[in-house]
């Protein structure tokens, strides 16, 4: 059975606030997520597979993610 951590990882990125800038109406349009801000960062939640393509989404608009 697969642990939390990795299932929470499969779900949702956290990125400071300002790694959106520019992007996060074209993000939000593109696809089905929830994008909550909190505090100095932004956390982006959705399934698994529209946290896959959003994570394709955001490194095609150097941001990284690693």
């Amino acid at each position: 059975m697969a642990g939390a951590d990795r299932f929470r990882d499969s779900t949702q990125i956290l990125l400071p606030a300002p790694a959106l800038d520019g992007i996060r109406e074209d993000l939000e349009e593109e696809f089905t997520l929830t994008v909550r801000d909190e505090g100095p960062n932004v956390r982006i939640i959705g399934s698994p597979v529209e946290i896959k393509a959003a994570s394709d989404f955001l490194a095609m608009n150097g941001i990284n993610l690693a």
